[in-house]
């Protein structure tokens, strides 16, 4: 066999073929493991750019006068932004305090704001948990996939020395696709190991920095509202959002973050 037939053969489809069944399966779940993380890497730069898009907007609009009725009109149109249901769990809070005529006492208007504090840190937590799932199977194939790869190496270097036992013959024709088959096993799991890596790194701050700005957020709108709560007013317009995401456990979170306070 000449070199230029070994080379065709040292493809990565005949790799594949090449390959006994174990090294086959490596492939294949390093391939499919592969596409998953790809498919949470897209899914959370699209996410993390529209969120940090519209966390820019709503700390424009709630600022000056009429802030919260000009960000109320804003969230009308992003009803699923985290941000939207946090607003709603603490507008929630303030007009069930207002029916309950809770305010009306200087210790009452003090235990409002407390509350609208501690649903504000609650829905804020429960919504980056909810925006954290996905990064768990980046960091889970960033640290797996090149140990696997490492196993099917392994693996193929075995059944190349067993070859090369068996036919009593060292020439290239029947080292090298054994050898190719073992290194391509590692290959393919470091193509799925770095970009797992390098996204998770890159989600990981996008998220951070985006509770940051749900921090900045809550706080600006726990001023508008302490505000208007000095001034006597009562009324704070509310937006209408679609009904929250249940977490793992199956709880609304809105109304997990309502009971939380």
């Amino acid at each position: 066999m000449t070199a230029t037939q070994v080379a065709a053969h040292l493809t990565p489809l005949e790799l594949f073929e090449q390959a006994d069944v174990i090294v086959k399966s490596i492939l294949i779940l390093l391939t499919l493991a592969s596409l998953v993380s790809w498919g949470v890497i897209i899914d959370k730069l699209i996410r993390f750019a529209r969120l940090r898009r519209n966390a820019i907007n709503w700390t424009a609009a709630v600022a000056g006068q009429r802030a919260l009725g000009r960000l109320a009109q804003e969230l009308k149109q992003h009803a699923q932004d985290p941000f939207a249901r946090i607003y709603h769990a603490i507008v929630d809070e303030w007009q069930i305090t207002h029916r309950q005529h809770l305010h009306q006492t200087e210790s009452g208007r003090d235990s409002l704001k407390e509350r609208i504090n501690r649903v504000g840190q609650i829905s804020s937590n429960v919504e980056v948990e909810q925006l954290q799932r996905g990064l768990s199977v980046l960091a889970t194939v960033g640290s797996v996939a090149p140990f696997v790869g490492l196993f099917g190496t392994v693996w193929g270097i075995m059944n190349a020395f067993q070859g090369i036992a068996a036919s009593n013959n060292t020439s290239l024709a029947v080292v090298a696709p054994g050898i190719a088959e073992a290194l391509f096993a590692t290959a393919l799991g470091l193509v799925a190991a770095i970009p797992a890596v390098v996204a998770y790194n890159r989600a990981s701050g996008d998220l951070n920095n985006y509770a940051g700005r749900l921090s900045t957020l809550v706080g600006l709108v726990e001023v508008q509202l302490s505000r208007q709560l000095e001034a006597g007013e009562s009324q704070v317009e509310n937006v209408d959002v679609a009904p929250a995401k249940a977490d793992h456990a199956g709880r609304n979170v809105t109304s997990l973050s309502a009971q939380g306070a």
